[in-house]
């Protein structure tokens, strides 16, 4: 499961401090005992939580992403990250529930989509909007639509998300090998690492993967994985040669 984390603090002075850290290491604390990959996190730099959704860029950008590739799941340190104020922060909650987006609480494990879609007049109002999100939605599918398809007269091709060997594949190379290494057995004997192991070195070393983000024992797991098939059908086409 794919979830992004959204991240926000009040004033620019606490961009420079511990406010961002914090929050992620949270988050990706209860990402990973809860067996979700954090692909990408939002920071909402300098942002008074008494602002709404339309002063927040960090959350429209996030919005749009949701809305282009499918995750509806996203986890905050805390609520008051979200926002302090009770009405925004309700606002807030209504807007995202009204998108189909889950929204998760990394302190307490608390799903509050689900704690407010409990309240009667509240779901009410999530149904109203996301009549509204819903037509937001298709009619963004359909730009999109004809995006690709002009592109796709322009120039032949449309291209999707691009991979390691289209953006570094020489950094591909180094992690791989470093992953295989860590993940090889040691001589005589002894345990392998486990892929939780594995993300926690190459967390600690500053390694990021593709997108920028902290590994997670699944993501090792998948990229290892795929190393490993691309190497064998790359052997099996030269015995053939």
């Amino acid at each position: 499961m794919d979830a992004y984390g959204y991240l926000r603090v009040s004033t620019k002075g606490q961009i420079e401090k511990d406010g961002f850290k914090r929050q992620r290491e949270t988050i990706s604390k209860f990402a990973t005992e809860s067996n979700i990959n954090i692909p990408r996190y939002y920071e909402e730099q300098g942002v008074s939580g008494t602002k709404g959704e339309d002063d927040r860029p960090a959350l429209q950008e996030m919005i749009t992403d949701i809305l282009s590739n499918g995750v509806n799941t996203v986890i905050v340190e805390r609520l008051d990250r979200l926002a302090r104020e009770y009405v925004v922060q309700e606002q807030l909650l209504i807007y995202l529930a009204s998108k189909g987006i889950v929204l998760l609480n990394a302190s307490t494990g608390e799903n509050i989509t689900e704690a407010i879609n409990s309240d009667p007049m509240k779901k009410a109002i999530i149904q109203i909007q996301g009549v509204f999100s819903e037509l937001e939605k298709s009619l963004l599918v359909k730009r999109l639509k004809k995006a690709r398809q002009r592109k796709k007269e322009e120039t032949g091709k449309c291209e999707g998300t691009k991979g390691w060997n289209e953006i570094d594949p020489e950094r591909k190379v180094e992690v791989l090998k470093l992953v295989r290494r860590l993940r090889r057995k040691p001589r005589g004997g002894g345990r392998q690492k486990s892929y939780q192991e594995v993300s926690d070195h190459l967390n600690r070393k500053g390694i990021k993967t593709l997108r920028g983000g902290e590994w997670s024992p699944q993501l090792v797991r998948a990229f290892h994985k795929a190393g490993a098939t691309k190497a064998k059908k790359s052997n099996t086409q030269e015995r053939k040669l």
